[in-house]
């Protein structure tokens, strides 16, 4: 099995990097939302239920060879006898235990059992990927969040620039130094301001809803992220990284080994199988037997046992064991070719992940020149408008252009952690014990499996209640309201 999830040292680097961001009192930090995600997101207490469902698998493939103890009762009132009945009895009890102990099944408990097991390792290493998929969701939103409040902050801060422009064009076209097309200019630009503006909130307003389906709470003021640790130098590294840590990957690799050992328990149906059984009988009939007198010669109740071994030879089935084997020999091919989709999956992912993360951080670098480049150039053109070389017009293109690069620097900035984060992810390095997490809050799946893979009481459901997720249906509607530190 699959040990509890601890964090080791070569894997406590994104920890320490994520432990270590601190936030001021009243504010968000990643850490934070991860954190209440992992606690209360649906998807991952459904997985985690799912697994549960799975280890129940074990003891329901060891039942059959285990003894089995059945009893049978039955009581019979004779209404109305034969004329010639003259010592039938009026009622009869019998009771019928018969305990039986399997000792040979041609291997079929054997290999269902096997199959069980490994079953249960590859819900373990499906709920770590579900894990990262939900950290990497929680990721993705938050960076959203920050990138679309500073959007928001970056066009509120343009269309009053843009206000003031068109104040002061107008007060100079009042006193005749400006042309009414310069007031026109100002006034466009100022109304395809404010509709981007709009737009922008919209997207805040999403970007904040998408987080509270995700993390279940409201974001609050959040915090830059902490830089992320453990990136590979090359796709080579970060492919074998994945190839040895990848939750989904291992899990493909554990339901192909769990295939075969179906295609072998299903090979067992053409083989004997024996039993031990012993087997009771007591029988009254309530002092009814010879016509109903009392103290007769007729004893009024007896009681017989009887053991035996038992073997069941099949002869001819119609084909069917044989139907059954083929068809988990082809399941378990498919599953085969699932795993080795599994893996082609994981690589394009991986290598897919570090030539985005690695192209966002040269966004990033380009734009922070645009940006640094804009700003220059617009502040030269105020220069130059003022001595007349330059047109309100000019003036009106260098700020929006200082707008685009400013923009385009934010989502870049986003666009780099989300791919870095999701390339840790598709290295395996992205799970909860990677994550800093308080060693007391993390899931053990062991628990529940060490508590019900050896049970054998048929009365036995004491399931442990689990936490539910977090309700989000009273949380208010998400407005567009922005910080003043989310204004770059």
């Amino acid at each position: 099995m699959i040990r509890a999830i601890r964090a080791t040292p070569a894997l406590s680097a994104l920890a320490l990097a994520l432990a270590v961001a601190a936030a001021p009192a009243q504010a968000d930090d990643l850490q934070g939302a991860l954190a209440a995600a992992y606690a209360g997101n649906p998807d991952l207490n459904a997985a985690r239920a799912n697994l549960r469902a799975t280890d129940e698998s074990v003891p329901i493939a060891r039942a059959p060879g285990l003894p089995s103890l059945n009893g049978t009762i039955n009581y019979t009132e004779f209404l109305k006898q034969g004329p010639n009945s003259f010592i039938a009895p009026q009622r009869l009890m019998t009771i019928d235990p018969q305990l039986t102990v399997p000792i040979y099944s041609g291997g079929s408990v054997r290999n269902s059992l096997a199959a069980a097991k490994i079953r249960v390792e590859a819900g373990e290493a499906s709920l770590r990927g579900t894990e990262a998929g939900v950290f990497s969701q929680v990721v993705a939103a938050y960076m959203d969040v920050i990138r679309d409040s500073a959007t928001v902050g970056l066009n509120r801060n343009n269309v009053q620039v843009l206000e003031v422009n068109l104040k002061a064009t107008t007060d100079r076209f009042d006193i005749g130094d400006v042309t009414r097309t310069d007031v026109a200019q100002s006034n466009s630009r100022l109304a395809l301001a404010r509709a981007d503006l709009r737009s922008a909130e919209a997207a805040l307003v999403a970007s904040r809803e998408r987080y509270v389906q995700v993390v279940g709470k409201v974001p609050d003021d959040l915090q830059p992220p902490p830089p992320l640790a453990g990136l590979p130098g090359s796709p080579e590294e970060a492919v074998q990284t994945a190839l040895d840590n990848n939750p989904d990957l291992e899990a493909a690799h554990q339901r192909s080994k769990a295939a075969g050992y179906d295609a072998k328990a299903a090979g067992a149906g053409r083989l004997p199988t024996v039993s031990l059984y012993t087997s009771g009988d007591y029988s009254t009939y309530f002092n009814s037997l010879g016509g109903g007198a009392v103290g007769g010669n007729f004893v009024q109740s007896q009681t017989t046992a009887q053991a035996g071994a038992r073997i069941s030879i099949p002869l001819f089935q119609g084909g069917l064991p044989a139907a059954r084997q083929r068809q988990a020999q082809a399941t378990a091919t498919a599953v085969q070719e699932q795993e080795i989709g599994a893996e082609r999956q994981v690589i394009a992912n991986v290598r897919s992940a570090f030539t985005q993360w690695r192209a966002a951080n040269d966004v990033i670098t380009l734009n922070q020149t645009a940006v640094d480049a804009a700003a220059l150039s617009l502040q030269g053109v105020r220069a130059e408008n003022t001595v007349g070389n330059r047109t309100i017009l000019n003036i009106l293109d260098a700020e929006q252009e200082l707008l685009r690069a400013q923009v385009g620097l934010v989502a870049a900035r986003r666009n780099a952690y989300v791919a870095a984060f999701n390339l840790l992810a598709a290295m395996g390095k992205a799970q909860a014990a990677d994550l800093g997490f308080d060693p007391a809050t993390l899931y053990d799946p062991e628990v529940n499996y060490r508590r019900v893979r050896g049970r054998v009481f048929d009365w036995s459901l004491d399931s442990p209640t689990p936490p539910k997720a977090t309700r989000t249906v009273d949380t208010p509607a998400q407005t567009a309201t922005i910080s003043a530190q989310s204004v770059p």
